[in-house]
This record gives C-alpha cells, sequence and structure tokens, in this order.
C-alpha cells in the first residue's frame, strides 16, 4: 500500500454512477427499497408507536435519509469535514432510534454506516468511522460477543471489497476516458496531417504551374517590349499565350491528381511517367516488378518527375532526357537525366518558383528517403529513392 493511500480519497468515478450497467443500479435501487421498508414494517407494523412516540420515529427516519443523501454529495465533492459531520448525524440518529425503542433499525444503520465509511472515505477518517460505528453495533446487539465479532468482521471485509470493487470500475472508467480523448486527440493530428500534406500538394503543383507560366509570360512581356512592329510577332505572341494557358490547365489537373492521389485514386505511377515522358519528348525505363506505392510516395515520384523535366525544358531546351524508374524490395527510385545541358552547375537549384528540387528534397525527407541533384560527366542528373 503506498504512503498516500490512506489519506487519498477514492476516484470520483468510483464515488459516482459512472460505468455502472442500467441493470445494476436497479439492483442496487431494488435492494434498498426493500431495506428500507423492511425497516419501516418491523418499527411500525407492530403498534409499539403511539402519538409522540411514532412522531419521533419519523422524523429520525427522515434525518437518517437526508444525512446519507448528504453523505453521498459530500463525499463525491471530497469534501471530508462537511461528511464527518453527517456521519455524527447519522450516530446521534441511531441512538434516536433506540430512544425510540426501534433497536432493529439502528443496529442496520450502524452496519450501513461502517460499510459505507468504508466505501467511500480516505482510508485514515474511514476506520475510525467505522470502529465507532462497530462498536456502536456491538454495544447495541444482543447476539453472543462471537456472533458480534463475526458479524464485524463481515462487515469490514464487505466495506473494503465494495472500496476495491469500486476503484477498479473507477479506473476502468478512466483509462476508458484518457483512451478516447487519445483517439480524439489521435484523429485531430491525423486530419491536419491531411490538411497539411493535401496543402503541400497543391503548393507544389501550383508553384510548379505558375513557374511555368511566368517563363512564358516574361518571354512575352520581353517580345512586346522589344517588339516594334506587333502585328509580325502575333504569332510569337500567340504561341506564348497558348503555353501559358496549358500551363495552366496543366496546374488545375494536377491539383485534381493529387487529391485523387490522396484518396487512393490515382492511376499507376508508371503510366503517369509514360504520358508525361511521351509529351515531353523524354526516354523512360522501368525495371523491377510495378506494384502500388502509397499515396504519397506515389506523389513524391510524380513532382519530383515533373519538376526535373520542367526544369530542363527551361535551362536546357532540347537537350536528351531519359527517366528510369526502378522498383527495389523495399523503396522506389527514380532517375532524370538530361545530356548536353547548357547552363550552370546548381541552377537548377535555383529555378521554379524559388524552392525548385529543394522542396522536392524536403519531400522526400519526409518520408524518410533521399534526393540528390547535381551535374555529373554526361550531363545534370536528379536521383530520389523513397520508401515503398
Amino acid at each position: 500500500m503506498s504512503p498516500n493511500a490512506w489519506t487519498r480519497w477514492p476516484l470520483r468515478e468510483s464515488l459516482s454512477r459512472a460505468g455502472v450497467s442500467e441493470s445494476r443500479l436497479w439492483l442496487g435501487r431494488g435492494i434498498r427499497i426493500a431495506v428500507v421498508a423492511g425497516l419501516l414494517w418491523s418499527t411500525f407494523a407492530g403498534g409499539s408507536f403511539s402519538g409522540w412516540g411514532l412522531a419521533a420515529a419519523g422524523a429520525v427516519l427522515l434525518v437518517t435519509m437526508l444525512a446519507f443523501w448528504g453523505l453521498f454529495r459530500m463525499s463525491l465533492a471530497r469534501r471530508l469535514w462537511p461528511a464527518l459531520g453527517l456521519y455524527a448525524v447519522l450516530g446521534a440518529a441511531a441512538f434516536g432510534f433506540l430512544l425510540v425503542g426501534a433497536r432493529l433499525p439502528a443496529i442496520v444503520l450502524c452496519c450501513a454506516c461502517a460499510v459505507t465509511a468504508m466505501e467511500r472515505l480516505p482510508l485514515s477518517a474511514a476506520v475510525p468511522c467505522c470502529a465507532a460505528a462497530l462498536g456502536a453495533f456491538a454495544a447495541v446487539n444482543k447476539g453472543s460477543w462471537l456472533t458480534t465479532t463475526v458479524t464485524a468482521a463481515g462487515l469490514v471485509l464487505a466495506g473494503y471489497v465494495v472500496r476495491l470493487d469500486a476503484e477498479a470500475r473507477g479506473n476502468a472508467q478512466r483509462l476508458l476516458a484518457q483512451e478516447r480523448a487519445a483517439r480524439k486527440a489521435e484523429t485531430e493530428s491525423a486530419a491536419l496531417a491531411e490538411r497539411g500534406r493535401i496543402a503541400r500538394e497543391i503548393h507544389d503543383v501550383l508553384a510548379h504551374s505558375l513557374s511555368a507560366q511566368l517563363v512564358h509570360l516574361e518571354a512575352a512581356r520581353q517580345l512586346i517590349q522589344r517588339s516594334t512592329d506587333l502585328e509580325a510577332d502575333r504569332e510569337q505572341l500567340l504561341e506564348r499565350v497558348v503555353a501559358c494557358r496549358g500551363m495552366a490547365r496543366e496546374g488545375l489537373d494536377g491539383t485534381r491528381e493529387a487529391l485523387s492521389a490522396l484518396r487512393g485514386e490515382m492511376v499507376p505511377v508508371e503510366d503517369f511517367l509514360r504520358r508525361l515522358t511521351a509529351a515531353e519528348g523524354a526516354r523512360l525505363d522501368v525495371a523491377g516488378m510495378p506494384r502500388a506505392l502509397p499515396a504519397e510516395a506515389g506523389l513524391a515520384v510524380r513532382r519530383v518527375a515533373q519538376e526535373a523535366l520542367t526544369n530542363v525544358r527551361k535551362h536546357a531546351p532540347g537537350a536528351q532526357v531519359s527517366v528510369r524508374l526502378e522498383y527495389a524490395e523495399d523503396e522506389v527510385r527514380l532517375v532524370v537525366r538530361d545530356f548536353g545541358r547548357r547552363g550552370t552547375p546548381g541552377e537548377l537549384e535555383r529555378s521554379g518558383s524559388g524552392y525548385g528540387l529543394l522542396g522536392m528534397r524536403e519531400r522526400a525527407e519526409l518520408l524518410g528517403g533521399t534526393l540528390e541533384s547535381g551535374p555529373d560527366e554526361e550531363g545534370f542528373v536528379v536521383r530520389l529513392r523513397v520508401p515503398a
């Protein structure tokens, strides 16, 4: 028993009706009604009370019921001194029953006080109250000392068993409440993570689309600024506007694809890469056994491939590009390589919306993977590895 077990109150869940089944509630109510009815019958059925005696017995019974109700409320509120005061009132009520000649109600009241004290009070207060109630029971009871002793010991044991049962029920209710709170927090955390993931996907799609649109719009602006005959440059301007429109539509489609992927409704990665490389004029190689990828891993492969090919289109137009998708045992790898690119090393990192492949690297690291990019002996290469 821990050092503070003597001064610790029972759990609030133990003192309340939380977790008590409906059948058990009605069983307890039925027992209390039967006990009160038996006491009333044994007290008043003999006709030994009349006049003031009958009124006094009724008043003592009413005080007893109100004191028990107040005791339950005070113990639930963990107010020790008011609870002890109500125990004193119950002791006075037992003495009042003796004064009016109702010995059986006095005995039952002493026994009920002993059991209730063991159930609802800290042990430091319950033991003295129980001892006082059982002492009064021994003084009132006219049976043999052995019967009285055995009955008193049984009452102490019964009260402590009831206390342990209530504590077990209270602990179960507290654990259940904690589990519900943990599930609620987990649900809220999952919802926040999902929102963050969706926001990140939409950000990456829009950054990719808008950066491509800015390239065409800047070219159109410079063309208008330098042109002396806009009619002669009409075809080039129209080409830039059409390209911007295509980029905007591509961004919208990419946003829809991202949301579909998060719902698990995305086409396989290799099919997406086939369409993407065909549109960009790149070569695609697929190695390993194709399989369905987790939503975030599949989106990472898609976004890195889009970003790498967009950067090739912006900074190395006309360069040959190869894309290799490899399914390994516990991961998926993507390699995008261009040959004969123009531009300076590191230019790819600064492209796009200011993030470029740096944002893709952060995405890969969040998934526990890696992304490497830089020049090599043949050109520029982007390597992605993510768990799958």
